[in-house]
């Protein structure tokens, strides 16, 4: 039996060259994998750097295939069906550089035992440093601020003005302890928030770890100042945040989305926000591209980012630089550091 066919924790580590093919949109594959990246990729594996492709059904592409081990993919990726899988009759193993791999990763690539790992470490910190920044402007008031300074251009008793702005002792409430829930209960650690996280899943060992108290949903959007949502998407995170709940969040107090639209009913936040109860910053919407007519472009008390929280410009190439480590591992016959398991998708955001 060859070293790569065992399981990936009996590979003995024997470095070789495996065939790598590159499926990502090729727009993103430069900004994404440098000259320097893909120059440090071909020397651990056989690659032509020059063939990225989005499109399986493509003769060269097929050709490639037949003799591809390993995928390099990342956003664009076609999804990886049995009929994909049948054309690649070598391929081992998937490396994500980029999030979730829920869209392209099909069950019939677990079903083949296809081992596959992922960036979602690396991406996580950008969505993660941008909730964060979220939170401590929006408890500092920092747009209404800017408005009423734009409006008045002169000194005026800000104090009397903002009385309640300020981010100690605020509460915040983490929905979802996802990979990214949890790095934002990290990076708020060091200031003086009470930290509130809902998360079926999370026990109460990890909950002490992170400095968190573990309460049901209904409470956390009742008590929390700031509530931001990190929860995965499916079938019963669907409108997890309802009507209702929005109802149960403190007058003045934030909604924070930087996980998927879905998971949150837009009609019933729409009209919450354009009646100015509540604030929201929003990176993700339902549908993702609003229409052009939608309120929330125009609304004061809203910040709206095109979902842009995740990695771009030079945050692209730390999860290069992690798939291409990754790539590495497998090459000398070592498993994945940040290996992708099939039960583990429904706890991922």
């Amino acid at each position: 039996m060859l070293p790569h066919s065992r399981p990936a924790h009996e590979r003995a580590a024997t470095p070789r060259r495996p065939r790598l093919l590159i499926a990502m949109a090729p727009e993103l594959a430069p900004s994404l994998l440098d000259a320097p990246t893909l120059s440090r990729l071909a020397e651990v594996v056989e690659v032509d750097t020059g063939l990225v492709t989005d499109d399986f059904s493509r003769a060269d592409v097929l050709s490639a295939l037949r003799d591809t081990e390993v995928l390099l993919t990342s956003w664009g990726c076609p999804e990886l069906d049995t009929w994909v899988l049948a054309s690649a009759p070598r391929l081992k193993a998937v490396v994500h550089a980029a999030g979730s791999v829920r869209r392209h990763v099909s069950d019939a690539c677990w079903d083949r035992g296809i081992e596959v790992s992922s960036a979602a470490s690396a991406n996580a910190l950008p969505v993660a440093e941008y909730t964060v920044a979220a939170i401590l402007f929006s408890n500092k008031r920092v747009l209404e601020v800017r408005d009423e300074y734009r409006r008045v251009r002169r000194e005026q008793d800000w104090r009397a003005l903002f009385p309640d702005v300020g981010n100690y002792r605020r509460t915040v409430g983490i929905v979802g302890a996802s990979r990214i829930g949890r790095r934002v209960a990290e990076l708020l650690a060091p200031y003086s928030f009470d930290l509130l996280v809902h998360d079926p899943y999370l026990t109460a060992e990890d909950a002490e770890g992170l400095g968190v108290r573990p309460v049901p949903l209904d409470e956390l959007c009742a008590l929390s100042d700031v509530v931001t949502l990190h929860a995965p998407e499916s079938p019963e995170t669907r409108h997890m945040i309802d009507r209702r709940r929005l109802a149960l969040m403190r007058d003045g107090a934030t909604f924070v989305n930087t996980s998927r639209g879905s998971l949150v009913d837009q009609e019933a936040l729409t009209e919450e926000l354009a009646a100015g109860r509540i604030r929201a910053v929003l990176d993700t919407t339902e549908p993702e591209h609003l229409p052009a007519d939608s309120p929330l472009y125009d609304l004061s008390n809203v910040l709206l980012t095109p979902h842009f929280a995740g990695s771009f410009g030079t945050e692209l190439r730390r999860m290069a630089d992690l798939a291409l480590e990754e790539v590495a591992r497998y090459a000398a016959g070592l498993p994945f550091a940040h290996p992708v398991r099939r039960e583990d998708l429904e706890r991922s955001a």
